[in-house]
């Protein structure tokens, strides 16, 4: 969805943040984009390949903040967590339709 031709139209003083599914962001194009100072800077919660290799060259950008696949953790997880699978639990048993399914089509 983001390639050469989006990141090419971020403003010098934009940041990309990806926090939804690595495969979004090109990250060869991103890396070129950072390595050419195109852009200020990336936020990356996600990779094309998880964990994010040793040998990335995303590693060594100074202007890149890399986390381990964590933006999705809050204080209250757990709780809307617990919260779903009841909720689930109790429309399984009673045959109803349950929330949240995953769509395999479009992969989430």
């Amino acid at each position: 969805m983001i390639g050469e031709s989006q990141l090419k139209n971020m403003k010098r003083t934009g940041c990309i943040i990806n926090i939804s599914r690595g495969k979004i962001v090109q990250e060869d194009k991103l890396i070129e984009e950072l390595s050419h100072g195109w852009i200020a800077g990336a936020g990356l919660d996600t990779f094309e390949k998880e964990p994010l290799p040793e040998n990335s060259e995303l590693w060594a950008f100074k202007n890149a903040i890399i986390t381990p696949h964590i933006a999705g953790l809050t204080p209250y997880y757990l709780d809307r967590l617990t919260s779903i699978f009841c909720e689930n639990l109790n429309r399984f048993t009673s045959k109803q339709i349950l929330i949240n399914i995953v769509d395999k089509t479009l992969g989430y």
